[in-house]
């Protein structure tokens, strides 16, 4: 580490419980975020001013006015610039020493599977059930740690789902796919500005965390947040043995997950689920 970086992350490193051995870890990993919206700019943020090495930051869409009360990697002047590289203007501007990469593209089949493959660290800040899924899929086959976080109107919720672990539940163990469960979007529901950078920055805690190897991990908790009363309430989960995704009997392991895919990329809508 260099003189400017044990100055830059000084008040890390005076961390009993993270110091420089942790940050250095942070230096040295890779993290995947799926989303540079309101989940994804306050992740992204905290995430590249800990240091965390590299960063891909993937988002197909651009930067809309109405965004701006909510999504703080994007400025006024950024209005139609490509999110993903609108995020790769921010972060540098916050460090330029770690390596960003940008991607303004809609994540699916071998494309998501290379980039999952390649990250230590998933984020998932998507809005839409069938990226959620593919994105878990992907997890469950490479065995990498998922970061998952969800808002919209006054609710939020975040998890993690350690796929290093052989008992770790997976994100479809909680919410299987495949059950009628209404999506709904955020231009006609609203979303409460604050509640997507206390849900992403929570995401970023969460990822910090399994770099560094410290504390405790939100894995087989789900913790919901009520933004009205700022109440928060956990709900445990355990690994379902009966799981279509991460169960024996399932097909990720084996790859098999790259048909299914198709059929998401096909059936995924802009919609909001609690994002």
């Amino acid at each position: 580490m260099t003189d400017e970086q044990l100055l830059r992350y000084s008040r890390h490193i005076l961390l009993d419980a993270l110091g420089i051995e942790g940050q250095a870890s942070i230096l040295d990993t890779h993290a995947l975020i799926v989303g540079a919206g309101g989940l994804g700019s306050p992740a992204a943020l905290y995430l590249a001013s800990a240091g965390v090495g590299k960063i891909t930051l993937v988002d197909d869409d651009t930067v809309d006015f109405t965004n701006l009360q909510r999504q703080i990697l994007h400025t006024q002047a950024r209005v139609g610039m490509a999110k993903a590289e609108s995020g790769h203007l921010a972060l540098s501007a916050i460090n330029p020493d770690i390596e960003i990469i940008p991607l303004q593209q809609r994540l699916s089949g071998e494309a998501l599977d290379a980039l999952v493959a390649s990250a230590d660290i998933v984020l998932d800040c998507t809005d839409n059930f069938a990226t959620r899924h593919a994105i878990n899929r992907a997890c469950v086959h490479h065995r990498k740690p998922l970061v998952s976080g969800a808002a919209i109107r006054f609710d939020g919720q975040i998890s993690v789902y350690d796929l290093r672990r052989d008992d770790s539940p997976c994100y479809h163990c909680l919410f299987p796919e495949g059950e009628d469960v209404e999506e709904v979007r955020c231009a006609v529901m609203g979303v409460f500005a604050p509640l997507t950078g206390i849900i992403g920055t929570m995401q970023a805690a969460e990822a910090l965390k399994l770099a560094a190897s410290i504390g405790e991990t939100l894995t087989g908790r789900l913790l919901l947040l009520d933004a009205l009363t700022m109440e928060w309430r956990t709900v445990r989960f355990k690994k379902d043995d009966d799981c279509a995704v991460c169960g024996p009997k399932g097909n990720v392991r084996s790859g098999e997950y790259l048909r299914q895919s198709a059929v998401d990329r096909e059936s995924s809508t802009a919609s909001c689920r609690l994002a």
